[in-house]
């Protein structure tokens, strides 16, 4: 890893009740480095901004969490300098399948994580919207 990561967790620890298996941590120490700070990715393609064809939490979270690998390899990165996701969803009852979802492009990872339950994001078929930060480092 490129960072160092503080008190790392499972969420199948920290929430049994839910079947959740994601990869993350309290904090995580950089140093140096380049920060890539991500706008919110939403369920629409990076070329043209247009949305999936899907109303469908997990593959909406599938394009948000690909726009977000695929931005921070254009910055020159990889995953494993991904240092921060906050999560925004439409819905509670989505959760555990966005969190799920999520959490196959975090694994090994352990990023610091927050999750709000927000009202309604700026289009209304959107479910979920994910921004994040990476630290490449030098």
């Amino acid at each position: 890893m490129a960072h160092t990561r503080i008190r790392k967790f499972n969420t199948s620890d920290t929430y049994p009740e839910q079947n959740l298996n994601n990869d993350l941590c309290q904090a995580v120490v950089t140093q140096g480095g380049r920060i890539v700070w991500l706008r919110g990715q939403c369920p629409q393609n990076l070329d043209d901004a247009r949305n999936i064809d899907s109303h469908d939490p997990v593959a909406q979270t599938h394009k948000v969490m690909q726009n977000i690998r695929q931005l921070i390899e254009e910055a020159g990165g990889s995953m494993e300098h991904l240092v921060k996701v906050v999560v925004y969803i439409t819905d509670v009852r989505h959760r555990e399948a966005i969190y799920r979802t999520m959490g196959e492009y975090i694994q090994g990872v352990h990023p610091v994580s927050t999750g709000l339950v927000v009202s309604a994001l700026a289009r209304p078929e959107w479910l979920v919207e994910i921004d994040g930060t990476a630290v490449i480092p030098d």
